[in-house]
């Protein structure tokens, strides 16, 4: 079941609606909660939207014991219950096997965190790594970039690789171009690229691939995640066929005297619809 953020003022509002339709019943004590943003304290102001989640609000208002959850360690801990249905493979060599996993997807933002296998349970490391400062490969890439900094000063890599990253490549290349044309959204591009019908279209999701290749591969190098590179989020599944033509395995592998070592590292687009419920359910076991 899902609800239109916009429709809520507050997170306790949607939460209100939910209990009153699937709560009446059932005597809910105990809830685990996944949200988009840190969590300091069992209390998360989501960084993409107006809402606070906080645990002792959820006990004062519906005597809810809450535990408050970073989406991405959610789905990193669902990793483990995955199978071969619910991954498509974009490249790469065998995991290491016990190796860390690299977890990372964009969506409204970009989500990051790392799954730390281990002979009893895995630990997952909760990030905030989407915020990275982003780095260009090529000239149009450092133009794009230059533009964007123009706008938002820090020039982070949720800025390009997420959902509003495409309508930010979009609107500079459309700049850099001198073009006359209307900003347009995120799904409008996408659509746009995958019916080959707009040259700025094709050119934006193709700069986001790419964006989004360098990026995985610079955090496998950071965390040393031989496992593998997983990929969530509700934009890459939508971009399947896209995303294997494009630059990103390359861009993934392109780093220079490394490339050997990325070159042996896989990388996967998770395609359960519900990946972060597993990993949710993985962690109201531990």
């Amino acid at each position: 079941m899902s609800f239109d953020v916009a429709s809520f003022p507050r997170f306790a509002d949607a939460a209100a609606a939910f209990l009153k339709d699937h709560g009446q019943h059932i005597d809910i004590t105990e809830a685990v909660i996944a949200v988009a943003g840190p969590v300091e304290r069992n209390r998360c102001v989501l960084t993409n939207c107006s809402w606070t989640i906080d645990a002792h609000e959820m006990y004062e208002t519906f005597r809810l014991e809450a535990r408050i959850v970073n989406d991405f360690e959610a789905v990193a801990f669902s990793i483990p219950a995955l199978t071969a249905a619910d991954v498509v493979g974009l490249g790469g060599g065998l995991a290491e096997q016990g190796a860390p996993i690299a977890v990372l997807g964009p969506g409204s933002g970009l989500g990051v965190a790392c799954l730390v296998p281990g002979f009893g349970k895995p630990v997952v490391i909760p990030s905030e790594g989407g915020h990275a400062t982003l780095a260009g490969t090529c000239d149009r890439e450092d133009e794009i970039i230059k533009q964007l900094r123009r706008r938002f000063g820090h020039l982070s890599a949720e800025r390009i690789v997420s959902g509003a990253g495409l309508e930010n490549i979009y609107q500079s290349i459309i700049t850099l171009d001198g073009l006359l044309l209307a900003p347009r959204s995120a799904a409008d591009i996408t659509k746009s690229a995958l019916c080959g019908d707009c040259p700025v279209a094709h050119e934006t999701l193709a700069k986001f691939c790419a964006f989004l290749g360098s990026f995985a591969g610079n955090l496998v190098l950071t965390l040393g995640a031989r496992g593998g590179a997983y990929i969530a989020g509700g934009i890459s599944p939508r971009i399947l066929d896209f995303l294997a033509r494009s630059e990103f395995r390359d861009r993934f592998e392109a780093k220079g005297r490394l490339r050997p070592y990325l070159e042996r590292v896989p990388s996967y687009v998770i395609v359960h619809p519900a990946a972060a419920f597993l990993g949710l359910r993985s962690i109201a076991d531990l």
